[in-house]
């Protein structure tokens, strides 16, 4: 009779968890179904085609770390800074080559904030496809 007993105890633990992991799974096709679905006759803006033109006010690095803005080369980053309003140095958008080397891309990060620059910021390339 001990025996029964504890064969029955053992398997009690897992029915309780195949119920609470049924449960989960009942609980997020449900809450997965209430989102609005998007209209079928909708089509998105597509950006595919646009061609890749930095922000007209970001610092653009190349892949052998040379430094340009606005089409004209800049001779290092405290040139940058110096050549920048007052209230335009609190937040800086810098555009990195994708070959660019990581290292570099920390290097110019932490010269441009010695060189004034309150927040610098990282321009990347999003898509969704």
């Amino acid at each position: 009779m001990m025996l029964r007993h504890r064969q029955k105890s053992e398997r009690e633990p897992t029915i309780a968890l195949i119920n609470i992991v049924f449960l989960m799974l009942i609980f997020f096709l449900v809450a997965g179904t209430l989102a609005r679905p998007v209209d079928g006759d909708l089509r998105l803006v597509s950006t595919a085609d646009l061609a890749g033109a930095p922000p007209p006010d970001a610092l653009v690095v190349h892949a052998d770390a040379r430094l340009s803005y606005r089409g004209q080369d800049i001779a290092s980053p405290a040139a940058f800074v110096d050549m920048l309003p007052e209230e335009d140095r609190a937040r800086l958008r810098l555009m990195p080559d994708r070959a660019l080397a990581a290292q570099d891309l920390v290097a110019l990060g932490r010269a441009l904030r010695v060189a004034g620059a309150g927040q610098v910021v990282i321009v990347t390339q999003r898509g969704a496809e």
